[in-house]
């Protein structure tokens, strides 16, 4: 009898042991149920299919499960199949779980096509998805130029050179299917300027734009400006179209005309002061060309004063030698007194360098 006294005693330590883990995880269960009790019955009452197990789940991976309870009540009463899966991976993302729901059921009440994911994708993508839905049910309108920006009116000239101010009202409605990756309003507003500009230039005169603006708006409404962008093009409206003020230049025409003739005048002037240089030097290179033929001809003419010094030197030399007579020398004297009153009478004269054969 003495020796089955310990084992029951270690006995009795066991069962003690046991029930007190048991007793404290029976705490910890009934302080999770009652934590998340109200949750679970509702997900339980709307059919929302969340256990209480999922909900401590959430707990332990930092998702808050009041928010996923909420939203995924929500896509259950409006009809939305959406896995609360996708929701807490969304939370994870830092996504904005409320308002990706809110959108959700909004598209599917106006008859939008948006699935979660692609809400999701606009969420995480900076963009607002309730913003976005609201543009597509009701059609933004937009300013072109953005006052915001300190332009108040587009500048445009046509081709009789009449500056106009314009400015245009752009309706534009959100297109889904191209808002993660379309271009902003910002663009819209910069197409649709550069094409008012373009039609304007376009026109023969700006009496044409006056009478009749919604001949531009077409003109630009039928390039497709809204190709690549977040946004479809409903309509473009002209509200505002002006003449420029006279002190604001309104004949731009007038002024570049203007401009082009001085220029031309410069450079007519430029080219006749070329052309009057050009004389100048040629002047300058005659005399030059002169004066060189007036010493040549100086020089000349010093060599026939030369040879001509010569000549009573060889008529002496040949009476000398017996080679001319005193006859042929009064003939040749004679010869000569002949040819210079011939030459006096035709007014040539005589060279005035020339010497009498035998002068010296």
């Amino acid at each position: 009898m003495m020796a089955h006294v310990p084992i029951n005693i270690a006995l009795g330590g066991l069962e003690i042991a046991v029930i007190a883990v048991g007793s404290f995880l029976l705490l910890v269960v009934l302080v999770l149920i009652a934590k998340y009790l109200n949750l679970w019955i509702q997900c339980i009452t709307t059919d929302a299919k969340i256990s209480i197990f999922r909900l401590v789940a959430m707990s332990l991976r930092k998702v808050s499960p009041a928010v996923i309870v909420r939203n995924k009540i929500v896509l259950v009463q409006a009809g939305l199949e959406v896995e609360t899966r996708w929701l807490e991976a969304h939370y994870l993302a830092g996504g904005n779980v409320p308002n990706v729901v809110r959108a959700l059921v909004a598209a599917d009440r106006a008859g939008i096509p948006l699935i979660f994911k692609k809400a999701a994708g606009i969420d995480l993508a900076g963009r607002d998805i309730m913003d976005a839905i609201a543009a597509t049910v009701k059609p933004r309108v937009i300013d072109c130029p953005d006052p915001k920006r300190g332009n108040p009116m587009l500048d445009a000239v046509a081709k009789d050179g009449i500056r106009m101010l314009v400015k245009a009202r752009v309706t534009v409605r959100a297109d889904i299917e191209r808002l993660v990756r379309g271009a902003t309003e910002e663009t819209i507003i910069a197409r649709v300027g550069e094409g008012i500009v373009s039609a304007i230039g376009s026109s023969e005169t700006y009496k044409r734009v006056l009478e009749n603006p919604d001949s531009i708006s077409k003109v630009v409404l039928g390039k497709g400006l809204d190709a690549q962008t977040a946004y479809e093009i409903v309509s473009i409206d002209i509200a505002d179209v002006s003449v420029a003020a006279v002190g604001e230049v309104a004949n731009v025409g007038a002024v570049l005309e203007a401009e082009r003739a001085e220029t031309d005048k410069k450079m007519r002037q430029a080219e006749a002061e070329g052309l009057r240089a050009m004389s100048a030097a040629e002047q300058e290179k005659m005399k030059a060309r002169y004066e060189e033929m007036r010493a040549l001809t100086q020089e000349n003419r010093a060599k026939v004063v030369l040879a001509e010094a010569e000549i009573p030197k060889a008529i002496a030399e040949a009476f000398r030698t017996g080679n001319l007579g005193i006859m042929d020398y009064y003939r040749l004297r004679n010869i000569q007194a002949d040819t210079d009153m011939r030459q006096s009478i035709s007014g040539g004269g005589r060279d005035e360098t020339r010497r009498e054969p035998g002068a010296g």
